[in-house]
């Protein structure tokens, strides 16, 4: 055995430690994917997802190289572990991985647009009660071509957030009721896990 101090960077997340307690963040894998994209100079973008998209003439159109697609969406996957921000933005963007167009590419590169503006987010942990408060919400018929909904939950122990989720529902909600119920039955399985 050997000590090797402080944890500092352990796989792409770098641990800073401050008077208050740690702060993850990815700030280095971040621009890595920036990089990858070639938008390392991209203005930033002060949102994830337009409130009323304009899609590009030619949206419909087959992305050209679906390969780098599937890398920078699995790579934003990756970046949800210490930007629970994006995870419903990320979400959207792994439902079409296996034949993305161009609008869903235009789509990926906002969120990397908003990834550049905010590079130093990251998750914060601080002493606090054992306390467990849990959030949780859906957007009813969220998905404009299969009507199902997206669930979302976040668990925090005391003032730290441990566990969340943004994810499709598997059917479709009768109504907006039924969506939240299910919301709130997956939020409650992952409390009792």
């Amino acid at each position: 055995m050997k000590e090797l101090g402080n944890l500092s960077y352990f796989l792409g997340i770098s641990i800073t430690t401050t008077a208050a307690g740690y702060v993850l963040s990815q700030t280095k894998y971040a621009q890595d994917i920036l990089q990858k994209a070639g938008l390392a100079d991209c203005k930033p973008c002060s949102s994830l997802i337009s409130i009323k998209p304009t899609p590009p003439p030619n949206a419909a159109q087959s992305f050209s190289d679906p390969a780098l697609y599937r890398s920078l969406v699995g790579a934003l996957q990756y970046l949800t572990i210490t930007r629970p921000d994006i995870s419903f933005a990320v979400n959207q963007s792994c439902q079409h991985m296996h034949s993305p167009t161009v609008g869903h590419f235009a789509a990926v590169k906002r969120l990397l647009r908003f990834v550049k503006g905010t590079l130093t987010h990251g998750l914060s942990y601080s002493p606090s009660s054992f306390d467990v408060h849990a959030f949780s919400d859906s957007n009813w018929a969220g998905d404009l071509l299969d009507r199902k909904s997206t669930s979302g939950y976040c668990i925090f122990l005391g003032s730290n957030l441990v566990s969340w989720s943004a994810k499709k529902q598997p059917t479709v909600s009768r109504s907006s009721t039924e969506a939240e119920y299910r919301s709130l039955a997956h939020t409650a399985a992952e409390i009792r896990i």
